[in-house]
């Protein structure tokens, strides 16, 4: 059974950084893995928010391009999001996501396109 299980979620103030992981039960990681992380704000859509592709490459949605870095651990089965100059606007619930499908839609995965995700951790970031 494959479990996604995030941490490192809480409460900054503007400009402040926090680092995501998500650490990956029953499923192998390899080279060619597609994996992510999306979010939801209160009264707003999921957002695809980065990706590792299969072909290694990341992409980024345009609101977190150049702030956010997804990055993972092959031995420890972890997946990070490295967030800075955190934004009132980048408060959500982010989780993380595994086994992509279909097109990359602005810049991320959608929620949709993935098979597996966690339970999701909350980051509040105030102004």
């Amino acid at each position: 059974q494959v479990q996604l299980i995030e941490s490192g979620g809480g409460s900054v103030q503007t400009g402040g950084s926090l680092r995501l992981s998500c650490r990956f039960y029953g499923y192998t990681f390899e080279n060619d893995d597609c994996m992510g992380w999306f979010r939801q704000a209160p009264g707003k859509e999921r957002e695809g928010v980065a990706a590792r592709l299969s072909n290694r490459s990341t992409t980024y949605a345009d609101s977190v391009k150049g702030r956010f870095t997804i990055a993972r651990d092959m031995p420890k089965n972890t997946l990070y999001l490295l967030m800075n100059s955190l934004k009132p606007e980048d408060t959500a619930m982010y989780y993380c996501a595994a086994d992509c499908r279909g097109p990359v839609q602005r810049g991320a995965y959608p929620a949709s396109a993935y098979t597996y995700r966690g339970q999701g951790t909350q980051v509040t970031v105030s102004s």
